[in-house]
């Protein structure tokens, strides 16, 4: 064998050598991490089995997609018949039949229903019901019924009771052969109307109504507001579509790099601690304060009136919820009662400044001071805020945690999934009350994702559209928590009421070196 023959058969086994090794090193790394695959399965299937891993709230969104149809708006169907269709989706077996326990503020529900816990409800409450009442709605084997209470005496304001029937009827899509059969009366201006004192006797019989707020003198049972499927009037969008929005615009700006002052945009005009709000303000120029000016007035807040009639005429350019997360603090302040306002100021990452509330919505009792929010008074506002911003410039790791904690609150419990399982479960144990069967009442129309979307024009159109739910969920409402017992309420609203006094002692002895040092 030749000296060439000799190294071209040398380096045929030194290839071959390597070869095998090669493939001896590349069969054993596919079986370790098929191996590892395979056992990273088995744990996650055991710990979605225990409960500890929810497998569907992973893998759902993926595998849905792929099984379950959708069901779009068919407004042909509806023009051509006026009637609501009948092919809507069937309930889907979930993918994990083990469920999450419900947000905290879930156990507000049984307090709400209390008055009636008792007694239960009777045709004759619920028709003392009807003089506040904007409709009633009736769940009937799963199709849903409006009789409307419209009169010069009492006007719908705006589109609020068309979306507030759109969402409860989203709430049927979402899912749908679960609702029992029911009667609600509806409420859709501002103030609470069921006064407490007015209903102290154990049989006094309080009537039912439905509203967007209440307050402690009150028995209004509260439901989610309109602006979650969208407000129309305003070009707000529904709450799925803005939470990605702000969650969006929380990127733009790290909380450090925000403008160190109060931010508060809205109308003033609505109510009498709007327009006291607006005397703390930096940017009135045309304040008479302004024109003597000095430090001693200012009071770190940027304060501006919304205009809604000229941002309509500019297309809304200016009116973006997720454009407005560039300051350090955020200032909620409730108008005519409570502000739909509240969700979108708590979103932005940023400490909100909350003036003490007279009212409350379905979510805002979950809350804590100085883990949520930071307490504001309402009978000494400037000041108040002046400190509020001070106190966190000066403690930014502890601001930013607040805004942080507040924010998170927002995006995970009040996330769109939620607020229909409040919904499924507020109307399922107010059903359980009924001391009635349920009836269609002689004036009413049956309403359905069509009847109201296919009819409707322009914003609303596409409002409505954006918020349909085209599928049912692949998963189970929450599990509701139990009720309060009296002492472990009593704690609740104790942490509430030294949180804010703690933060008052802190402004009240800031004030007083400030006053001692001139």
């Amino acid at each position: 064998m030749n000296e060439k023959s000799m190294k071209t058969s040398q380096n045929n086994s030194v290839v071959g050598a390597k070869w095998k090794y090669l493939t001896k090193k590349t069969t054993t790394t596919l079986l370790t991490i098929s191996f590892l695959f395979f056992l990273s399965l088995i744990v996650v299937s055991f710990l979605s089995l225990a409960g500890w891993f929810d497998l569907a709230k992973y893998s759902g969104n993926f595998l849905m997609k792929s099984q379950m149809l959708e069901y779009p708006l068919d407004c042909a169907a509806w023009n051509r018949s006026r009637k609501c269709p009948r092919d809507y989706p069937t309930p889907y077996k979930p993918l994990n039949s083990k469920t999450s326990t419900c947000p905290e503020y879930f156990r507000w529900i049984h307090e709400d229903l209390k008055p009636w816990k008792e007694t239960g409800i009777t045709r004759k409450m619920l028709e003392k019901a009807k003089w506040n009442a904007y409709f009633r709605l009736t769940i009937l084997d799963g199709r849903i019924y409006v009789e409307k209470y419209n009169s010069m005496l009492k006007r719908f304001i705006q589109t609020r009771h068309l979306f507030t029937m759109y969402g409860i009827v989203q709430l049927l899509r979402w899912y749908p052969e679960k609702l029992p059969n029911l009667e609600i009366m509806f409420k859709t201006d501002d103030w609470p109307a069921i006064r407490s004192k007015d209903y102290r006797w154990p049989d006094s019989g309080p009537p039912p109504l439905f509203s967007y707020c209440s307050d402690l003198q009150s028995l209004d049972i509260v439901f989610p507001d309109w602006s979650f499927w969208g407000w129309a009037e305003i070009n707000t969008k529904p709450w799925r579509s803005v939470i990605k929005d702000i969650k969006e615009g929380n990127k733009r700006s790290k909380w450090k790099d925000r403008v160190p002052f109060a931010y508060w945009k809205g109308n003033p005009h609505v109510s009498p601690i709007r327009k006291d709000l607006m005397k703390c303000n930096v940017t009135d120029k045309q304040s008479f304060l302004s024109f003597f000016w000095t430090d001693k007035y200012d009071f770190d807040t940027l304060l501006y009136n919304q205009d809604w009639i000229g941002q309509s005429k500019n297309g809304y350019n200016e009116s973006n919820l997720e454009d407005q997360c560039t300051h350090r603090y955020k200032i909620y302040v409730e108008g005519s009662t409570w502000s739909v306002s509240e969700k979108y100021i708590l979103a932005c990452d940023s400490p909100t400044l909350y003036v003490r509330p007279r009212y409350h919505d379905f979510f805002s009792r979950g809350m804590i001071p100085q883990q949520h929010y930071w307490p504001i008074r309402d009978n000494d506002k400037c000041r108040s805020l002046k400190f509020a911003v001070q106190w966190g410039n000066n403690h930014t790791d502890k601001a930013q945690a607040i805004g942080k904690v507040g924010s998170q609150f927002i995006h995970e419990d009040l996330k769109m999934e939620y607020v229909y399982d409040y919904m499924f479960h507020l109307l399922n144990d107010y059903a359980k009350l009924l001391k009635f069967e349920p009836r269609i009442p002689a004036n009413a129309v049956e309403i359905c994702s069509e009847s109201l979307a296919c009819t409707s024009e322009g914003i609303s159109r596409t409002l409505m559209e954006e918020a349909l739910e085209k599928s049912p969920s692949y998963i189970n409402p929450c599990t509701l928590p139990p009720p309060y017992d009296p002492e472990e309420l009593k704690t609740f609203d104790e942490l509430k009421i030294k949180a804010t006094q703690q933060v008052e002692a802190w402004e009240d002895d800031y004030w007083s070196r400030q006053k001692n040092k001139h």
